[in-house]
């Protein structure tokens, strides 16, 4: 029985765009396997649409965050136009069956590979810029990523550096770390450290390196300090 072609409608009506240039969608779709390809995919559109997505997605941060300075900013883009993110929203939008992939793609779970969704996702980003212009594209970023936006999957700063932003914002000295303990064989060992900051108590963290428990201590600390919640950063 042959495979019912998934019909555009239902990817238009995910993106909420109407393409004057239809032919720019299905380039954005086409990869570099498939054999209708002819040399031509969605690589060019990738590569489009990946400047557009990060000039709309400052352009969004900005807006949405007016008294966040730079330094938040910057890592608030990083995560939002990372390619885990990217492949969220083709994920979102249902690409997956849309794709236009050679044989043996197809057949290996190609649509549903990461790196290929993520690639897609800017390229129709490419070519909806292309199609309606700088407004129109960035009008389909900031529907599809402002839950991202305003809900972000993974903490902006890691334990360690917030720690150390936290005591600078207080005019303390930086953390310090040590390790207090140290377990099990030399192929595997296990680490127990200690952060300090100046007026607080230690506290401490495990991990199978030092760097993995002084992470985990700075966390705890945080958490204690109530500069972290358990709700935002999950749990260690």
């Amino acid at each position: 029985m042959a495979r019912r072609k998934p019909d555009l409608e239902e990817l238009l009506k995910k993106l909420d765009y109407r393409f004057e240039k239809p032919e720019l969608l299905e380039e954005a779709l086409t990869h570099v396997s498939a054999p209708q390809a002819g040399g031509q995919s969605y690589q060019r559109l990738e590569f489009l649409g990946d400047r557009v997505l990060g000039l709309a997605i400052a352009e969004l941060l900005h807006n949405t965050f007016p008294n966040a300075p730079e330094g938040e900013l910057s890592r608030r883009l990083a995560e939002l136009v990372r390619r885990e993110s990217c492949a969220e929203i083709a994920v979102a939008w249902d690409v997956g069956p849309h794709l236009k992939l050679g044989a043996g793609e197809a057949h290996s779970g190609e649509r549903r590979n990461p790196t290929i969704l993520a690639d897609v996702c800017e390229a129709i980003i490419g070519a909806v810029f292309l199609d309606g212009g700088y407004e129109a594209a960035k009008g389909l970023v900031e529907r599809s990523f402002q839950e991202l936006v305003d809900a972000p999957r993974r903490p902006l700063r890691d334990p360690k550096s917030a720690l150390q932003e936290w005591a600078q914002g207080r005019g303390l000295p930086p953390p310090s770390y040590a390790v207090v303990e140290q377990t099990g064989p030399d192929h595997a060992p296990k680490f127990r450290v200690m952060v300090k900051v100046k007026g607080s108590e230690s506290e401490f963290g495990l991990g199978t390196s030092k760097r993995i428990a002084e992470q985990a201590a700075a966390r705890s600390l945080l958490l204690k300090e109530g500069v972290w919640t358990e709700e935002e950063h999950g749990t260690a």
